[in-house]
């Protein structure tokens, strides 16, 4: 993650949180209330469209009747509004210093979000964001998946972990043999997909050297 985090109170300027966001050269920053506690956060997304700049846009008539008055008012204050109350998104999606980076990676997925702000008793502590995630796959990238396999038989182990559970791979028709760090992989596989899976899974144990792959297509699936 990254700290400390840039915080804005509910009444600071929308020219304030822009020129911050420039400034700092970041893409968001959460909204702490009196007592630091955060009730928002605003992305450079929030402020894209704006009426100062001539991007704000109306919606079309019969799309207005659609989406009621509740709506059309929030539109009206995301491109007009004064202050950070006014123009940042809730609820926030937050995370906690424990919360594991896969469980991260959801939560940005699922909630269609590019950052979470961490907190310890709803306050701020850092931010993090998908380009926070992508500087630990570049720093784990010669680790492997971390599985911390060392020998032959602690590499096969860790692979066949990694396939356990997994519905697309049938363990049945796979045998996988381990030499000196180099993976084979024997079997049948029902596509071109489920091979290159297979392959990726193996080379991503850590101590594998090299995968070798004797695996044969299934004609009868399609």
């Amino acid at each position: 993650m990254t700290s400390p985090v840039i915080t804005v109170a509910l009444d600071t300027p929308v020219p304030d949180i822009a020129e911050l966001l420039l400034t700092h050269r970041i893409s968001g920053l959460p909204v702490v209330d009196q007592d630091g506690r955060a009730v928002g956060i605003i992305s450079e997304g929030d402020l894209l469209r704006r009426v100062e700049t001539g991007t704000d846009r109306p919606r079309a008539r019969w799309l207005e009747m659609l989406v009621g008055r509740n709506v059309q008012a929030a539109d009206f204050l995301k491109t007009h509004g004064r202050c950070a109350r006014d123009v940042m998104s809730r609820p926030v999606q937050a995370v906690s210093p424990d919360t594991e980076i896969a469980e991260i990676a959801d939560l940005m997925e699922d909630k269609r979000i590019k950052r979470a702000p961490v907190l310890v008793d709803g306050r701020p502590v850092g931010i993090i964001s998908r380009a926070n995630l992508l500087h630990g796959l570049l720093r784990n990238r010669r680790g492997g998946t971390g599985f911390g396999a060392s020998g032959d038989e602690a590499i096969r182990a860790a692979l066949l972990e990694a396939l356990e559970g997994q519905s697309w791979v049938d363990l049945d028709r796979i045998n996988i043999v381990v030499n000196d760090g180099v993976v084979q992989l024997w079997g049948m596989v029902d596509s071109e997909e489920q091979r290159r899976a297979l392959h990726t899974a193996a080379s991503g144990v850590s101590g594998v050297k090299r995968v070798e792959e004797h695996l044969n297509r299934n004609r009868f699936v399609g």
